[in-house]
């Protein structure tokens, strides 16, 4: 078995080695504003040696940090199946991973490739998930980790980053700023790049949620999932998530692809308005849902394709859809998640009149509501 990076554009491969981001050709035509172009994908060849339910990856399980990252519940929320009247309903909840967030399959991936190359330090820029969760990671591997962050991010996730020991640098601006800044620090100084998509193990590290997805339900006796809703920012996890798919599909262990919903805000829609368009417009972000506030979503191009490819969908809500989700999925299972999650399941609310009844659906919880205590005493009417 033989792992590459492989460019969906143009089909040219490269070896999974530092200092390899983009494709080589396609990258010629970034535009600064738009998605990245030559997003690369992690493909394997020849045939797999796996055991049971084991998930392919490009870097071997010695380099993973000692962290327990994934194994994440999946579970049927009794009420609140009683409650909408559908019984293959099921939360994946990944506000259980160490930072609280989804975002530590990607530092995971990426953070045991760094072990594996020799390499101390990794740079990214983020709105405040990916910050805290690379920061996590790293302080379990013992890896410098200097971080972009927005001044605007949540405290909590500002506190995370530097109660774990990374150098943290406030950016005045917006994500797609800390973005630029992280990239010229990375390429100044020539230390490992997490920035998400542009890194494409941030893509493969995040397909490990459907690999879990499929094996939960199996063993729960929920059979194969027909509906998939995942919070979507930049699009680097809805890519991951239809990657494990496709992979699934491809070891027999799934009969056919589920219909995957990129849920966005109203006002960082730019994924959902170019399914619906068939090309990108840009809108500045507004949204109460930082970890999806994106003005320019640079895995868009990546993920719109995988979207239209497997007939996926998309559901745009608004912040008091988010906020009033938020609030129902608290009280109705008892699972706290910050806007961006709920805003998976104010999606599914939104559509579910169009999903048959007993269909299996699964909303993916990729962030705990502790991460954004403002906006979550907003919800529920609190003065802090």
């Amino acid at each position: 078995m033989k792992w590459l990076y492989r460019c969906p554009q143009c089909g040219a491969t490269y070896p999974i080695e530092p200092g390899r981001y983009l494709c080589d050709t396609c990258s010629r035509s970034n535009k600064p504003g738009m998605p990245l172009e030559g997003v690369l994908e992690c493909v394997w060849e020849g045939t797999p040696v796996l055991h049971d339910d084991d998930i392919p990856l490009p870097v071997e399980r010695e380099f993973f940090p000692p962290v327990p990252v994934g194994n994440t519940p999946l579970w049927a929320p009794a009420r609140l199946r009683e409650d909408l009247g559908r019984n293959k309903l099921w939360l994946k909840d990944d506000t259980c991973n160490p930072s609280g967030s989804y975002k530590d399959r990607a530092s995971w991936l990426v953070s045991a490739f760094a072990r594996k190359f020799g390499i101390h330090e990794i740079a990214l820029a983020s709105t405040g998930n990916a910050a805290s969760s690379m920061s996590c990671i790293g302080a379990a591997a013992g890896q410098k980790i200097t971080v972009f962050l927005p001044k605007s991010a949540p405290v909590a996730k500002r506190i995370q980053v530097l109660q774990y020991g990374a150098e943290l640098r406030e950016v005045d601006g917006t994500y797609d700023v800390a973005f630029d800044q992280s990239l010229a620090y990375s390429n100044e100084t020539g230390v490992l790049s997490r920035n998400t998509a542009y890194n494409p193990l941030t893509i493969e590290g995040k397909k490990t949620g459907s690999f879990e997805i499929v094996r939960d339900l199996a063993i729960q006796g929920g059979g194969e999932p027909d509906h998939v809703f995942v919070p979507t920012g930049d699009g680097v996890i809805i890519a991951g998530v239809i990657k494990g798919f496709e992979d699934l599909v491809k070891l027999g262990r799934i009969s056919k692809m589920p219909k995957v919903w990129a849920a966005q805000a109203e006002g960082s829609s730019a994924i959902a308005r170019a399914l619906a368009a068939g090309s990108f417009e840009f809108l500045p972000s507004n949204t109460i849902a930082d970890s999806i506030s994106v003005d320019v979503p640079r895995n868009g191009s990546f993920a719109l394709e995988k979207l239209k490819r497997h007939h996926g969908g998309a559901v745009a809500v608004s912040d008091k859809e988010i906020l009033d989700a938020q609030v129902y999925l608290s009280r109705a299972t008892g699972l706290f998640a910050e806007p961006s999650s709920a805003c998976a399941f104010a999606g599914f609310l939104k559509v579910q009149h169009e999903i048959p009844i007993d269909d299996t659906v699964v909303i993916m919880l990729t962030g705990s509501g502790l991460k954004d205590i403002k906006s979550a005493a907003a919800a529920v009417g609190a003065r802090l």
